[in-house]
């Protein structure tokens, strides 16, 4: 009977944890009382093919032991993707409170470590072209993971507490998407470096723009005025997001933020805008658009910045609402930009939340009825759909409306790992609402306590993605760099993301260098090449006695 009760105990701990370390503990000691540890170190499970996985580790200890350096490049050009065996499978990361199989593990630690040791091998066995053409095409085999945060209106709040876990365990990745609520947290991270970021999430400031925020939704949905009034939705934007395009948020941060919006008008499709389709235009104005909440706040025209660094009309002939009514989550559009493979989902969308179960076990049976039933919803919608668009402008509201219905539920609202709140159903009518600083303060540590569970699946599954970027990185920008003439871009590097101004600098500075070096080189040269002449009795009484001396010496 003591198990049940420790069991209990350890798991009103790990819901009431203040912090990743705190939850962490909690879950190591509840896997040891449920026999999930033993379940972690036993290799045999039908979820994932342990006996390949067993293989081709033990294949690369010995490749790195024995020094085989070509062997070693030539198996992890076989297999450097983040399903290799099943071992991608999002069961494996959630029958224990905390890891996963020992075996998968161990894996991804020894591809780590055998990229570094490739990458900083000096032996000749591989020359910097073969690394960079292996490094270069392996990233993109591989791909990128995003994070995709959903909208939600006030319940937006709840992606700080995410964003800010996953930063302060060094996991936030560099693509990230946001719509709606989702596009203003996007915005605040795409537009603040790390140290901008680390202030903003202290304790002491959140309590600051809690409160803010609480008493501008108060005047808003509270006031005399019965009306919105949108200059308060554009005052929030603007104290939080700087005024900065997308191509200075890139340069400054090194994210690359997308922000989805919808057309206001049929016949259009919804964007993805971001440094590489809209460079120029203002973030603000994009996640003010994203943020338009059709029939709560009017239709934005996008704004961009001109060659005279002015403001002006970006498709004057357009306008743009609520990103999340068209595409919430863009992970194809993403996929084809950034070469993202692997998601990250913050879902806080109310139509969504009550069907989603997260990262939770699901019989067979419950999801194929689930898949049946979602594909029968969207013929039917489909058909009244087509039966509105025949009408063409006799019934233009009701057009409009089912194009939106049918954008809603034509979506995927899922991706690899899903951090979702622990409340299923959420009254929509109430997302536009006030709510007091404690209850926005109770979402944004609802996000980070919901994000607890899934960062050591992300941690693992995101590590050796992680491991190549920063190897790339210090190959074209960092020590690995090699000399120019010992290598030419391969066609694989054109996916790459360009430099950011801090990448620029550090290209500058290292040029400067290796320029100081050569000069000192050359003149070190100098110096050998003509040593001062010895010194003999009866020379050296005028220069030209001196160079003769010199001369024959010589």
């Amino acid at each position: 009977m003591r198990t049940p009760r420790k069991l209990r105990a350890l798991e009103r701990q790990m819901d009431n944890a203040t912090s990743y370390a705190e939850w962490r503990e909690a879950a190591i000691e509840h896997d040891e009382l449920t026999g999930q540890r033993r379940w972690r170190e036993v290799d045999q499970s039908r979820q994932y093919d342990y006996g390949q996985i067993r293989l081709r580790l033990d294949r690369l200890r010995s490749l790195r032991a024995r020094h085989d350096n070509q062997g070693l490049l030539f198996t992890l050009n076989e297999g450097i993707h983040g399903n290799m065996g099943g071992m991608g499978r999002s069961s494996l990361y959630h029958t224990a409170k905390f890891g996963t199989k020992h075996l998968i593990e161990q894996y991804i630690d020894e591809i780590d470590d055998s990229l570094r040791y490739i990458a900083e091998l000096k032996s000749e066995d591989i020359s910097p072209q073969e690394k960079l053409d292996f490094f270069y095409r392996a990233n993109i085999c591989f791909g990128r993971s995003a994070l995709m945060l959903s909208g939600g209106g006030v319940l937006g709040f709840y992606h700080l507490g995410v964003v800010k876990t996953l930063m302060e365990q060094g996991l936030l990745p560099r693509v990230i998407s946001g719509s709606s609520a989702g596009s203003l947290v996007a915005g605040v991270v795409g537009t603040h470096d790390d140290l901008e970021l680390r202030h903003f999430f202290e304790p002491g400031n959140v309590h600051f723009e809690a409160e803010r925020e609480a008493n501008v939704l108060s005047r808003m949905f509270f006031g005399r005025n019965p009306q919105i009034d949108v200059s308060d939705l554009e005052n929030i934007i603007s104290r939080l997001i700087p005024e900065m395009t997308f191509q200075e948020a890139y340069e400054k941060t090194g994210r690359q933020i997308s922000i989805t919006v919808a057309p206001a008008e049929t016949h259009q499709r919804s964007r993805l805008l971001n440094a590489i389709t809209s460079p120029n235009v203002f973030v603000r104005s994009a996640v003010m658009a994203s943020c338009a909440v059709p029939g709560v706040f009017p239709p934005v025209m996008l704004m961009a910045k001109n060659v005279h660094g002015e403001p002006q009309p970006y498709l004057p002939t357009r306008k743009w609402v609520d990103g999340s009514i068209a595409d919430d989550l863009p992970a194809k559009r993403l996929s084809r930009l950034y070469s993202t493979n692997h998601y990250i989902v913050s879902m806080v969308n109310p139509i969504a939340t009550p069907f989603l179960r997260g990262n939770r076990k699901r019989s067979g049976v419950s999801a194929a009825l689930g898949v049946l039933g979602v594909g029968i919803g969207r013929e039917v919608l489909n058909f009244y759909r087509g039966v509105a668009q025949r009408k063409g402008d006799n019934w233009p509201r009701f057009n409009l409306l089912m194009n939106g219905i049918h954008s809603l539920l034509d979506q995927e609202y899922s991706g690899d790992i899903n951090i979702m709140p622990s409340f299923r159903w959420y009254n929509p009518a109430k997302i536009l609402s006030h709510l007091s600083e404690q209850e926005l303060i109770a979402l944004m540590e609802g996000g980070a306590h919901s994000c607890y569970p899934n960062v050591e699946a992300i941690r693992i599954c995101t590590k050796i993605s992680r491991t190549m970027e920063e190897i790339l990185h210090r190959f074209e920008y960092g020590d690995l760099r090699p000399k120019e003439s010992e290598y030419h871009k391969p066609r694989a590097s054109r996916r790459r993301p360009p430099p950011t101004g801090k990448d620029r600098k550090s290209l500058t500075q290292r040029a400067a260098s290796d320029d100081a070096v050569t000069r000192s080189g050359t003149r070190t040269k100098a110096r050998r090449k003509t040593p001062a002449a010895k010194k003999r009795p009866g020379a050296g009484k005028s220069d030209d006695s001196s160079g003769g001396d010199e001369s024959q010496a010589a």
